[in-house]
């Protein structure tokens, strides 16, 4: 299946895919205590973790090119917090017995301000970790009750200050817009105590209705309305104008930071077209233009982990064709921009349209979207593409 690294920068994903409750939005591959009952724990999932993390190094030590040392290492979920610190400090030792982690390497864990304390960040400090990402989400007490969010508005400040108080450098919030029921005030109470809490990077990211979530149950039966676009430009224009008047530039169309340290180095492997190997239940992977993604079930991938072999359901190689789509889609939405030398003449010719419109210019020999560009970023990788 494998046959070689592509040459970028080499990361790792784990998927801790224990929730304490369902959010309404979400649709993650993550489960309750009381969804898995007796046939998947914290404890069998690092069990097949560690089994995992070995047969993959294994399997990339056979490839023609030696295994590059991981650059970063993102933990996701679901929501890894509910490990403790002991349990995540466990997490990087089992990638540690297997790889080796490159000097500076950045070390990402995302976890539920509910789920943490000043103990957990200095464990976590100790144990190795680097970064932090906390879920935020609002300020606004009804917005997270319309998400099914279980915290308090004001923990995930909280937390962050309790984070670098710990000593962490980089510390990131996540927030959802266009909630709704949620007003401009909620909004902009949400950005005052992201700002408050003096975070080096923050994601903001617009409310999709997932299909088969609570949520969307509820649009479909008319109790919520759909998010409207309008509203939602309006939002991220309030959002951007704000954090990069605090010294946050976007460097993602959903992504700020503070410099260049403080982005998200894992993330931007991903929009770079590197390699990264994902380990967990659903856990996606991407190397040398083979991308293969594990069975989703926890029990079932303790099983097909114990059996022997990469517990994956499937895979694909991506064809020339498909690597170029992914590239266009991804790096058109970094404020670097996507190289002219990567269109062809249709791509280019679309390129000029949207530059003429303003959606984009040039600088040197890259196409950057402008502001107005990145509300409309879809449309310019539709266009680009066509």
């Amino acid at each position: 299946m494998l046959h070689d690294f592509g040459g970028g920068p080499f990361g790792i994903y784990i998927h801790v895919p224990f929730c304490a409750t369902r959010c309404g939005y979400c649709d993650f591959n993550t489960y309750t205590a009381g969804e898995l009952g007796t046939s998947a724990s914290p404890q069998s999932w690092l069990a097949a973790l560690r089994g995992e993390l070995a047969t993959a190094a294994a399997a990339f030590g056979a490839l023609p090119t030696e295994t590059p040392e991981v650059a970063t290492i993102f933990v996701g979920g679901g929501t890894p917090s509910l490990l403790g610190g002991d349990g995540l400090a466990e997490v990087l030792d089992a990638v540690r017995a297997e790889f080796t982690l490159a000097a500076g390497a950045e070390i990402t864990t995302e976890s539920n301000p509910e789920s943490t304390s000043p103990e957990f960040f200095e464990r976590l400090l100790a144990g190795g970790y680097t970064r932090l990402s906390l879920g935020m989400q609002s300020a606004a007490q009804h917005v997270l009750e319309v998400l099914d969010r279980t915290h308090t508005p004001g923990r995930a400040v909280a937390a962050a200050k309790e984070a670098r108080a710990a000593g962490f450098e980089h510390v990131n919030l996540d927030l959802i817009y266009g909630t709704p029921g949620e007003r401009d005030a909620d909004l902009d109470a949400s950005l005052d105590a992201v700002l408050e809490a003096g975070v080096d990077h923050v994601s903001a990211y617009s409310l999709i209705v997932e299909d088969g979530t609570a949520l969307a149950r509820k649009v479909r039966r008319g109790e919520l309305p759909a998010p409207d676009d309008d509203v939602l430009a309006a939002r991220y224009e309030r959002i951007d104008s704000r954090l990069a008047a605090a010294g946050l530039t976007w460097y993602e169309v959903s992504n700020w930071a503070a410099n260049d340290a403080a982005r998200c180095h894992h993330n931007l492997g991903y929009w770079d077209g590197g390699d990264w190997l994902g380990a967990g239940p659903g856990a996606h992977s991407h190397v040398g233009g083979v991308r293969w993604w594990n069975v989703k079930h926890p029990a079932r991938y303790a099983e097909r982990v114990a059996r022997g072999g990469l517990p994956a359901a499937g895979w694909e190689a991506l064809s020339a064709a498909e690597r170029h789509t992914e590239r266009v889609m991804l790096t058109v939405r970094l404020r670097t921009g996507l190289p002219l030398a990567d269109l062809d003449p249709a791509g280019l010719a679309a390129a000029d349209r949207a530059r003429a419109d303003g959606l984009a210019e040039l600088r040197g020999e890259r196409l950057i979207l402008t502001d107005r560009g990145r509300l409309l970023a879809d449309g310019v990788v539709r266009d680009l593409l066509t």
